[in-house]
């Protein structure tokens, strides 16, 4: 097969991602110098249609960023007025107090955010800096120089067929240059992933963990609706088959925002995360803020939960990783996308210092040192303890073990328990299914809960259907040959769109993937036990197009 020609355009920075961190980057870096050419690609249909988050937003970013966001007109929702935290039974409650938390988990003076409205704010401010930004590229390779170093990403190719032949309007897409890269792609990012494994950037780190993040909008009755109320829950119905939890936060215009995660390192593979989520609304306390109301939007997405101990070295020749595409989330906290824009001002710093220096190509060592000591680091190594408890020990052992280590660590910034390590990564915590027995779910009702097919259709997902599936099996027979016998197939489960299904015909199972439905949440290259599904990027445009997340 003949080389593909593209043709190629040469910038300063590029930056692969249109998230808090990216746009950050992309912002400083033409703060500190206008004269900085800067890229940014993304591969949703617009800045912000694949952006899900909570989002209760610490500003220590934003501020150190635009300290003007309030003259400037920043998209924020109402300020954290009311802060609870919720131990769910089957049928009631028990009100954890929050004054005995360590202060570094207290959320008054945060807001209430949407972050996808937020990015594509940050987007305009990019955008009159001289930035060029690029929505419905993806970025589906890297390009390499010649001493080895990452120079560059293919961006825009389209028109493949199923076959991953060029069809009739076949576009090579083009291939953007820099002297520096940053990949700024979220949790699981798929040039990410290549990187970290081509350089080795987790040697002698804990292996990363993750949670599945679900969230829906909700248009409640407005007599139910406190702007500014926060309510996080943990316990039922997930009790000790799963870590993780809920949320429930009462932002602008009589919504609220009613997401679930569960920690993806559980072992029983019945366990239907899905619906989990969907039980979990029927709870009393639930169910009351959303009696009357109407689901409006619903999404899902991984989120990176290793924390201190599994973020991989930052630098690689020629680029570096920033936000979630390394792994910034402070669990306890539940937040992540403070660090992710203190990430990418540190980058772009690092990055404007070098190129001034007239430096490219090579490892921005001021970067490193900067997250590894400066207010990331000062997030995150104090809780760094919390998930490997609660993933050893449980819920309660979380609580008050973690809560020393963490009230330890404030007061005398010393953790007593050191440093504990993740063990097995997600994939491998999946247990056999003749270990478990299956779990019984109810039926949604449709209306406090749905199922997954009729969920999805309320995150716009579209995808061009004549292309490869970008959702890419290594041995087509292990989902049946392996997976279903030794673990019950969990594919069918794990997935939050229903991507994956195993259908009996006669008497011979199938497996099938309806990448149509796929919301880009990267679980399944994360869970899936036999590590034998890689997810890679589709056509530029395809995907979730959320409106508010």
């Amino acid at each position: 097969m003949a080389a593909i020609e593209r043709e190629a355009v040469d910038y300063d920075v590029v930056i692969v991602g249109g998230g808090p961190a990216g746009l950050s980057a992309a912002i400083r870096l033409k703060q500190v110098d206008p004269d900085l050419s800067v890229v940014l690609l993304e591969k949703g249909s617009e800045i912000g249609a694949h952006i899900l988050s909570g989002a209760v937003l610490d500003t220590i970013g934003l501020d150190r960023l635009i300290p003007d966001w309030r003259d400037q007109g920043a998209p924020m929702g109402p300020e954290v007025t009311e802060d609870r935290f919720l131990i769910l039974g089957e049928a009631g409650h028990l009100c954890i107090p929050t004054w005995p938390m360590p202060p570094m988990l207290d959320n008054h003076g945060k807001f209430v955010v949407s972050m996808g409205n937020l990015c594509r704010w940050l987007a305009g401010r990019a955008e009159e800096l001289g930035v060029d930004l690029f929505p419905g590229m993806a970025c589906s390779e890297l390009v390499f120089g010649p001493g080895g170093e990452v120079a560059g990403v293919v961006a825009g190719e389209m028109g493949r067929q199923k076959d991953g032949s060029p069809g009739p309007n076949y576009e090579p897409g083009m291939e953007l240059r820099g002297k520096y890269v940053f990949l700024a792609e979220g949790a699981r990012g798929s040039l990410s992933k290549q990187v970290i494994a081509r350089f080795g950037l987790d040697q002698g780190r804990d292996p990363q963990k993750f949670g599945l993040g679900m969230k829906e909008i909700w248009d409640i009755d407005p007599a139910r609706h406190y702007p500014g109320r926060i309510i996080h829950t943990a316990g039922w119905p997930l009790g000790g088959n799963a870590g993780g939890g809920g949320f429930l936060y009462h932002a602008d215009n009589n919504q609220v925002y009613v997401g679930f995660v569960v920690h993806l390192d559980y072992a029983n593979p019945y366990l239907f995360p899905y619906m989990e989520f969907q039980r979990w609304k029927h709870h009393p306390v639930i169910a009351e803020t959303l009696r009357g109301g109407k689901r409006v939007a619903y999404g899902a997405r991984a989120i990176t939960e290793g924390g201190w101990q599994s973020l991989p070295r930052l630098v690689f020749p020629g680029g570096a990783l920033l936000g979630c595409a390394a792994g910034m989330v402070n669990v306890p906290r539940i937040k992540g996308n403070h660090n992710a824009m203190l990430s990418g001002i540190h980058a772009a710093e690092a990055a404007a210092e070098a190129i001034a220096a007239g430096r490219g190509g090579d490892e921005l060592e001021a970067y490193e040192r900067a997250v590894r000591t400066g207010p990331i680091a000062r997030d995150l190594r104090p809780v760094r303890n919390v998930k490997p408890i609660w993933s050893r020990w449980g819920l309660a052992a979380s609580m008050v073990l973690g809560g020393i280590d963490m009230w330890c660590a404030a007061l005398v910034g010393r953790n007593p328990f050191g440093t504990l390590h993740h063990g097995k990564s997600d994939a491998e915590a999946t247990g056999r299914a003749d270990r478990f027995q299956s779990i019984t779910y109810p039926k949604p009702d449709g209306v406090l809960s749905f199922d997954r097919l009729t969920n999805v259709a309320y995150s716009f997902t579209n995808h061009e259907e004549n292309q490869p599936c970008h959702l890419v099996l290594k041995d087509p027979e292990i989902p049946i040959a392996w997976n279903l016998p030794k673990y019950a197939e969990p594919a069918q489960r794990y997935c939050p769109a229903g991507v994956y299904e195993v259908i009996t015909e006669g008497d011979r199972p199938r497996f099938q993937i309806n990448a149509q439905n796929c919301v880009h949440c990267k679980t399944c290259d994360i869970k899936d036990p036999s590590q034998n599904i890689t997810w890679v990027t589709p056509e530029g445009g395809g995907g979730p197009n959320y409106p508010n997340m």
